[in-house]
């Protein structure tokens, strides 16, 4: 079988150009039809990984409009790999140009959100930080820790309630109005066996983001309190430590340090 042939096999699975020229069936005088067939088995195979993936995201929309929406999808976006894990991370993208689904301003974040659950529970698995560790360190040397994030950690802001949104629609918490439509910032990590989704305030987006991208716990800090005032760090501690989201605390070479990365 020759590379064009290939290429033209699959390129026609996901649009409507006609069967390559040049196939054959065993068991059959019309090979084009079973070509049809097999493309509709791949197109509903595709779309129904893209259901589980994005649960919430169905569930806000409804099965017929999803499904409308994933084929969109599959055809402009064919997979590039046989593991289905990642198919779909250019989903929200796709979604926030989808002009149907236009009225529909905080889906690609929902989205997002699940994408990121996703990562986080096949990501690898680390021990959290030891909230003894950080409790045992001189609290003037606070200030110069630099924390290693957890593999499964992600951080989330969007101009909508996507925490909520997503919450109400994974069957996370009860369907009701959202009286109070605000942004909102998630944290999502697995430091055990559990995918978990915790709200952050506006600062706290800031403070987590700066620490993985490797700056100092009062670097963090400043960043957040300089953007939003009301800031907490002794709240946001308390995030960090009870969220598992780092896995290791760094200081200067000369510190002893029993979780040194």
């Amino acid at each position: 079988m020759s590379a064009t042939f290939q290429s033209a096999f699959a390129s026609g699975l996901f649009g409507t150009t006609p069967a390559p020229v040049g196939l054959a069936a065993w068991n059959t005088a019309t090979p084009e039809r079973r070509y049809g067939v097999y493309r509709n088995n791949v197109t509903a195979s595709l779309t129904t990984a893209l259901a589980s993936r994005f649960p919430a995201a169905e569930n806000i929309v409804g099965p017929d409009f999803f499904r409308a929406m994933a084929r969109a999808f599959v055809a402009a976006h064919p997979p590039r790999s046989p593991v289905l894990l990642a198919y779909g991370d250019e989903f929200p993208d796709f979604v926030a140009a989808f002009a149907p689904a236009r009225d529909l301003v905080y889906l690609p974040d929902v989205m997002r959100l699940e994408i990121a659950r996703g990562q986080a529970y096949h990501a690898a698995d680390i021990p959290p930080l030891d909230p003894t560790v950080l409790a045992a360190i001189d609290p003037a040397r606070l200030g110069a820790l630099v924390f290693t994030p957890h593999p499964t950690l992600s951080i989330l802001s969007s101009p909508y309630p996507m925490v909520t949104i997503w919450a109400m629609n994974a069957g996370e918490r009860p369907l009701v109005p959202i009286d109070d439509w605000r942004d909102e910032h998630a944290l999502v990590a697995r430091p055990h066996l559990a995918v978990e989704v915790t709200p952050l305030s506006p600062g706290g987006a800031v403070f987590f983001r700066r620490l993985t991208t490797g700056a100092t716990l009062a670097t963090a800090a400043e960043s957040a309190m300089s953007e939003h005032s009301g800031f907490d760090l002794s709240d946001n501690l308390a995030v960090l430590l009870r969220s598992g989201a780092f896995t290791a605390i760094n200081q200067d070479d000369s510190d002893e340090n029993p979780n040194h990365a």
